[in-house]
């Protein structure tokens, strides 16, 4: 999947290895934890605006993944549907649980500093069509939170992913 505007140029493709550089090293280092986790080799190049703040690329970085996931997960057929995972991180305990249903939304319940966090977690959401919820229940070391919170993510979208069937799960026959 290809994205490019004014500000950022990003590919992101779900293939055979997982290699990742957006420029932003905290978000290479928490993608790469999702990676790992959800079991998707992913291949993440960017490049954006960030000597005028992460903003950017963060966010483009987040809609062209969840573009590709979408387009991976193509009728669905077969998949889980949903996932949930409640992983810890030294003294912060993330919850996340999503429904891949085509009907994007987000709610996100996390005291993070970053507010690009939210960010991120709504544009992959709202572009992979996923319902996603995410909640920090606690903790107090910013990175330890984060950490636990795209842990946590990759592992609710690992479930959800895995093919467990040949139907598209739903009674009503569509995704």
């Amino acid at each position: 999947m290809y994205r490019k505007t004014n500000e950022t140029e990003v590919t992101v493709e779900i293939g055979n290895k997982t290699q990742i550089n957006t420029g932003i090293g905290f978000y290479d280092h928490m993608l790469e934890l999702f990676a790992f986790r959800s079991g998707l080799k992913l291949e993440i190049r960017a490049s954006g605006d960030i000597e005028v703040d992460s903003h950017h690329t963060i966010e483009d970085v987040g809609i062209t993944l969840g573009l590709a996931v979408s387009e991976m997960l193509g009728d669905k057929k077969g998949i889980a549907r949903y996932g949930s995972a409640r992983i810890p991180m030294d003294e912060c305990l993330a919850q996340v649980d999503l429904d891949i249903s085509g009907r994007s939304y987000l709610v996100f319940n996390a005291d993070v500093r970053d507010e690009m966090m939210e960010e991120f977690f709504r544009a992959v959401a709202f572009n992979a069509g996923i319902t996603l919820h995410i909640n920090l229940l606690y903790g107090k070391n910013e990175h330890h939170k984060c950490e636990a919170i795209f842990k946590a993510f990759g592992c609710a979208l690992g479930q959800a992913v895995k093919v467990t069937g040949g139907d598209v799960p739903s009674t009503k026959g569509v995704l």
